[in-house]
């Protein structure tokens, strides 16, 4: 019975793994695949992003303590990613409806305006790491209070709630 079990699984995995490579091999992505990718790949972005405000905002509250380092590491990993929104954001996901997505129609329709945001967010990203340089608390709570602002920008303009 061992036998038979130990058989079977690698059977099945060996069904498994052809079955890998031939889905890999079963051609590009369908419109509507590339669509779902392009979704998740930004909202990967975002998320990332978040992880890096959520202490900027702790500190804001005076939930955590204020600490120039942290800051200063957020700025660096916000100012890289601001750059990146404009290129996740290069597919028009928007005549599919079945996706699950608060993208606004904005963003393909006035794309000039979604990348400037998107640059200013990483310029307020940019004054807020060299604030948290100099470790003056109070500029540092301002810069951040600004990127907190320029990301909200761009939310009030081109994000379903």
């Amino acid at each position: 019975m061992k036998r038979f079990a130990k058989s079977s699984l690698i059977a099945l995995c060996s069904v498994a793994s052809v079955s890998a490579v031939l889905a890999q091999d079963a051609g590009p992505p369908t419109p509507e695949q590339a669509a779902q990718q392009a979704v998740e790949l930004r909202q990967g972005l975002l998320k990332v992003m978040g992880m890096y405000m959520a202490p900027l905002g702790g500190m804001l509250k005076n939930k955590v303590p204020f600490d120039a380092t942290t800051a200063q590491k957020s700025a660096a990993r916000i100012t890289q990613l601001s750059a990146m929104i404009p290129d996740v954001f290069q597919t028009d996901t928007r005549k599919f409806t079945t996706l699950k997505t608060k993208a606004q129609d904005g963003i393909w329709t006035n794309q000039a305006d979604f990348s400037a945001k998107a640059d200013d967010l990483g310029k307020a990203a940019t004054a807020l790491g060299d604030a948290a340089k100099s470790g003056d608390k109070g500029a540092t709570l301002k810069a951040a209070g600004a990127v907190g602002k320029a990301c909200g920008g761009c939310h009030d303009n081109y994000r379903n709630k």
